[in-house]
């Protein structure tokens, strides 16, 4: 797009690529849209002309035009000479024929007028005068010496005018034509009315058309402009949506607008005075609290304000005056139809509760309020909230006795409010309170509230029950006071009261309940029969009557009386809604109902559930009324749910793992039981009986369980191997070695020969355990433990070449194997040096790329051998191929100082918060800057986002050591306990290790910790 600005001050905008627009097709281009031709157009560039001969064939970019460059349009002015005009006579005209419609006199401000004979059908229109040169000459001497006055016929047509009752020549009406003179006196009527419609309805049909393409063009044209001549603030949008990025700091230097010239910093001057004694002594006087009398005032007595310190003016005038402005604008405020105040005193009641006075200002607007609230009570006095909001008012202002006389006031206008008697019984002071109390229940005896109040003045609970009786004779039907008088009566009087109520309120279930709660066995089922029959729709009855039942040890009515409940309100036109059903389960379980709350959920739990999607939501159930601690209610729904799916074994997982947390191992066992009986062929449903029997200390339990197992699935490895287990942890290795043997005869995958090895490298038999290795790796070649046993076998014996040929056979066949090569790389570094190990590791990268454990194995080689430099660039270059890799930003940040730790740790953060490497990291971080609870809650993070990691729990519970109490200590170990940890690079070097194989978890997690301990102290004597 170029701009091209015209002689006339406007620019031309053409649509043209600079680019691939010469200079010549630019000129034709101006002279086919705008007229002007090519050899007067000068089209200047900057103070450049450009068009010149030479330039023609030239694109305009050479030039140096861009998109959106103006170029300059000049036009020369062409002079010359022309032939002399004879000059015309300066009456010339009047021989020539005068324009159409041309009126004489018209521009001296005489106007033409119009006559019957003009437009009327009655005759036709006479013809127009001639009103030539000629003709004005012709014509002229016939009224020659008139003057001004009227002519011959004139006074004859002003009198036919006065009979026809209007004037013909009146002035031409420039909204209705000379209709307003012709039609004036003519009806509208509704064929007029019809006729207006129809015109009006043609007039909106062709302002339609091409409506929607004229507003397309006009926008497209808009827009176009926008684009062009775009405002200031769309060219600074950009740079203010950079401008979030900015901080406090930089907000703050950016200086303040003004004018730093040196006109404007010329030195003002300056004068200082010390300060008049006198006027320190005036400000003092003022500011001072006076506690006597002065002289003048005594010889007063005291009353009477000296007459030269008050100005004289004339009060009553200025109160007048105040009085005329105020009802001025009361007038003002008020309605004139129907006479009541504007001001919503309701509103005004609520913004008086948290008024406080703390200023001048504030009392000038109680005053105006008092005012305004005085004008409501006077226009409106039945209004109750006035009177209420007038009082209160004046109790915010501190004025009670004002509040209680307006309030008294208020109960005289309006008797049969509540609302105002409960506000002066309010106000009233405890002594007239039950006076004014007594009038207000005598003026309205069918108020509840004023009889709740009535008895909430009272002392002892013998006069608040009268008073409350006393109601109950004027009010028989509310059960508010039922209620209350019931909690005040003793269980014998309750119990007589409530037959009383249930008699006179039989549509309230709370009163039919309770009644049946205070009865006897008998009487609560007849008060629960009376009350099924008086609400056949209330399902708390049901509820109630199956918890009597359950109560009084009858459980095997519960399920009868819950399933006849539901079809009775099936009957009635009751809809079953399964969660509020549920959600009665749940407090019938709370009540101690467990009978109650199983019958609910075996009748209502398929409610509204279409078939297919019965399992999940049943299973969704249970798990939330489990988050919300209902324990028997999602027993029930998996109870329920077993029933329908037999032979799921998810569901018998889920039955389990509840009963597991929540229940007994007698419950677990016996769910375990039938589940193996209906899915025999789930071996961890059989693995985790036998561990739970295991666990519980009953080993020969166990035993029996796991041969059930075998029997059941008799080709199953794992039943093989839980039967090792379980034998090889309860120090049998004779049994543990035979059930070995007989998986492998049975043709056992590589677990178990890699078992085989484990179990005679405990024992002690290197021959053995050296023979088994070689025939598993005959048979699995692949499976890269085995390799690893048997390098770290030679390792043991001292066979370091034999070690090597191991871990090189074994990344033969697993070349993408990274504990292979970091096996082989630390036996290189113990061999060989460090250019062994850097190259093995090398080789391990270039096979295994993007590998951050190959990485951070090359870093420590180097920091090992004191290569700090070499390591950073290791660790610059790791980081840049493993940009997301927690381990290696947990080692960079312990690699830098102390000071830049923070930096790295917040760098680290951004890059991969959830790392349960970063998170420990940077736990230690304020660890050792004393930071007790930042360090707790990022280690805690860590655990909880990896709990099978050892070493974060190692480190966890030594910094509980170093600074937490015995009970956090213990919660840390009993939770490293339960989770039972398998991995960490530390935690694996001591679990593993022969000497600490059968050890609990427990004794695993003190060695770490004593590991870390020792390496924390070596690395700080290094750094010394």
């Amino acid at each position: 797009m170029v701009f091209v600005k015209s002689p006339d001050n406007k620019t031309l905008i053409l649509n043209l690529n600079p680019s691939a627009t010469t200079l010549r097709w630019l000129a034709l281009h101006i002279q086919r849209n705008y007229l002007i031709p090519i050899s007067q157009q000068r089209l200047y560039f900057s103070a450049r002309l450009l068009s010149t001969p030479e330039n023609d064939g030239i694109l305009l970019s050479h030039l140096g035009v861009s998109p959106n460059s103006t170029l300059t349009l000049h036009v020369p002015f062409l002079g010359g000479m022309q032939a002399p005009v004879p000059p015309k006579s300066r009456l010339d005209f009047l021989n020539t024929k005068p324009p159409p419609n041309y009126v004489a006199g018209l521009g001296r401000g005489a106007t033409g007028f119009t006559t019957r004979s003009d437009i009327g059908p009655a005759r036709a229109a006479p013809d127009l005068p001639d009103r030539s040169a000629a003709a004005i000459g012709a014509g002229g001497a016939a009224g020659v010496g008139r003057g001004r006055g009227k002519g011959p016929g004139e006074e004859d047509e002003e009198e036919e005018n006065d009979e026809k009752g209007y004037d013909e020549n009146q002035k031409f009406d420039e909204f209705e034509g000379n209709d307003a003179g012709l039609f004036a006196s003519a009806e509208y009527d509704d064929e007029d009315k019809e006729a207006d419609a129809v015109w009006e309805a043609i007039d909106k049909r062709m302002d339609s058309r091409r409506k929607d393409r004229r507003e397309a063009r006009l926008k497209e044209e808009i827009e176009k402009y926008r684009a062009s001549n775009p405002k200031i603030t769309e060219q600074f949008a950009d740079l203010k949506r950079k401008l979030y990025t900015l901080s406090t700091e930089e907000w703050d230097s950016i200086p303040e607008i003004g004018d730093y010239s040196l006109r404007n910093k010329k030195k003002r001057f300056e004068s200082f005075v010390p300060v008049p004694d006198t006027l320190l002594e005036k400000a003092r006087q003022e500011k001072e609290h006076v506690s006597a009398l002065d002289p003048k005032t005594r010889a007063a007595g005291g009353t009477e304000t000296p007459w030269a310190q008050t100005p004289v003016t004339d009060l009553t005038a200025v109160g007048e005056g105040r009085g005329t402005v105020l009802s001025l604008k009361l007038d003002r405020l008020s309605d004139s139809v129907s006479g009541l105040t504007v001001v919503d005193p309701k509103g005004y009641l609520t913004d008086l509760k948290s008024m406080k006075i703390t200023s001048d200002a504030e009392v000038s607007d109680i005053n105006k309020a008092r005012l305004l609230l005085k004008s409501v009570t006077q226009t409106n006095p039945k209004h109750p909230h006035g009177w209420i909001a007038a009082a209160r008012l004046e109790e915010v202002a501190g004025k009670p006795q004002v509040a209680q006389q307006l309030i008294k006031k208020g109960c005289e206008e309006c008797p049969k409010s509540e609302d105002v008697w409960l506000e002066a019984c309010r106000l009233a002071s405890h002594v007239d309170a039950k006076a004014v109390i007594a009038r207000g229940v005598k003026a309205i005896p069918n108020s509840v509230k004023l009889w709740m109040q009535a008895a909430k003045l009272e002392q002892d609970d013998v006069n608040k029950s009268r008073v409350l009786r006393k109601g109950l004779e004027h009010i028989p039907d509310s059960v508010r006071l039922w209620k209350a008088v019931v909690e005040l009566a003793n269980e014998e009087d309750a119990r007589l009261l409530l037959q009383r109520a249930v008699e006179c309120c039989p549509l309230h279930v709370e009163l039919w309940l309770a009644l049946a709660r205070l009865e006897t066995y008998e009487n609560a089922k007849k008060v629960l029969n009376k009350a099924r029959e008086k609400l056949p729709k209330e399902p708390a009855i049901w509820i109630t009557a199956a918890k009597l039942e359950e109560a009084n040890g009858n459980t095997a009515m519960v399920g009868k009386i819950i399933e006849r409940g539901i079809r009775a309100l099936q009957r009635e036109g009751v809809e079953i809604d399964r969660e509020m059903w549920m959600k009665e389960a749940e407090a019938a379980e709370r009540a101690g109902s467990v009978a109650t709350c199983q019958a609910i959920i075996h009748n209502t739990i398929e409610v509204g559930v279409e078939e297919e999607d019965r399992k999940r939501t049943w299973v969704a159930d249970a798990e939330e009324c489990k988050k919300r601690g209902s324990i028997e209610t999602a027993r029930a729904i998996y109870a329920h749910a077993l029933t329908v799916f037999l032979t799921k074994k998810s569901i018998w997982l889920k039955a389990a793992q509840l009963e597991k947390s929540h229940g007994t191992r007698e419950s677990l066992d016996a769910l375990l039981r039938k589940a193996v009986t209906y899915i025999p062929h789930a071996e961890v449903l059989w693995l985790m009986g036998a561990k739970e029997k295991w666990l519980a200390g009953d080993v020969p339990a166990a035993r029996a369980i796991l041969q059930e197992a075998y029997a059941a699935i008799p080709n199953s490895e794992e039943i093989w191997l839980a039967a090792f287990k379980l034998e090889f942890e309860n120090h049998e290795p004779e049994r543990a070695r035979m059930l070995l043997a007989k998986a492998r005869e049975r043709g056992g995958t590589e677990r178990v020969w890699m078992k085989s090895a484990i179990v005679e490298r405990e024992l002690g038999n290197t021959a053995e355990e050296r023979r088994l290795l070689d025939e598993g790796l005959k048979l699995f070649p692949s499976f890269f433990k085995l390799w690893m046993m048997l390098g770290q076998l030679e390792e043991r014996l001292g066979n370091l070449e034999q070690a090597k040929e191991a871990y090189e056979s074994g990344l033969k066949h697993c070349p993408n194997c990274i504990p292979l090569w970091l096996s082989l790389a630390q036996l290189e570094e113990k061999v060989s040096g460090l250019s062994k190990a850097r190259a093995v590791l090398t080789m391990a990268r270039k096979k295994n790329p993007q590998n951050p454990e190959l990485w951070l194995a090359a870093v420590r080689a180097e920091s090992r051998h004191g290569y700090k430099k070499e390591a950073d660039i290791l660790m610059a270059k790791a980081l840049q191929e493993c940009p997301t890799s927690g381990i290696l930003w947990a080692a960079s940040i312990e690699m830098v100082p102390r000071p830049q730790q923070k930096t790295k740790s917040r760098d680290a953060y951004k890059r991969c918060g959830d790392d349960p490497q970063v998170l420990a990291a940077v736990g230690k971080i304020f660890w050792h800057d004393r930071k007790v609870d930042k360090a707790r809650s990022w280690f805690n993070r860590a655990v909880t986002l990896a709990p099978d990691i050892g070493d974060f729990w190692a480190l966890y519970y030594k910094f509980e050591l170093q600074h937490g109490t015995e009970e956090t200590q213990k919660d840390v170990l009993n939770r490293c306990v339960a989770a039972e940890p398998k991995h960490g690079e530390k935690w694996q070097a001591i679990s593993k290790a022969v000497e600490n194989s059968h050890q609990p978890t427990e004794f695993i997690l003190k060695k770490v910790v004593v590991a870390i301990g020792k390496e924390e102290h070596a690395a700080e004597n290094g750094k010394n």
